[in-house]
């Protein structure tokens, strides 16, 4: 499973929200902005549990500025929906989105494209261990 951030101290500005994300959509190659009872949001974490692929969580529904968050994302992407989830800093789109790129064989490049600096492996933002290409 991702990397959870549940909490932070309460009342963001909507600037430290929008900084919030640029913050840890730029250290993490995959980025998966989700709620808990979400099934797009689990369609997504499966697909990249599917294929081995590290990714950070950040669950809105536990976080205390989830709404902010969620605004900051709805003003970033054009979408207010989740999961947004954002690959090598871009946003890919939601649950339906991930899937579809991973059926037509386009997930897994744009993986590899990641940033060295996101690509390595590290103890914290990991979801299910390094990804390794299948080459």
């Amino acid at each position: 499973m991702g990397n959870f951030t549940s909490s932070t101290a309460g009342g963001l500005s909507s600037t430290a929200c929008a900084q919030y994300v640029q913050d840890v959509v730029s250290q993490n190659c995959v980025v998966i902005f989700s709620k808990t009872t979400c099934p797009y949001c689990k369609m997504a974490k499966n697909v990249f549990n599917e294929i081995g692929a590290s990714y950070k969580v950040i669950e809105l529904d536990e976080h205390n500025d989830g709404r902010r968050l969620q605004e900051a994302l709805a003003r970033m992407t054009g979408a207010r929906t989740v999961p947004r989830v954002f690959i090598n800093g871009n946003c890919i789109g939601g649950g339906s989105d991930t899937k579809q790129l991973h059926q037509q064989g386009k997930l897994v490049p744009l993986i590899e494209q990641c940033a060295p600096c996101c690509a390595a492996s590290s103890s914290e933002g990991s979801g299910s261990g390094q990804f390794e290409s299948a080459k």
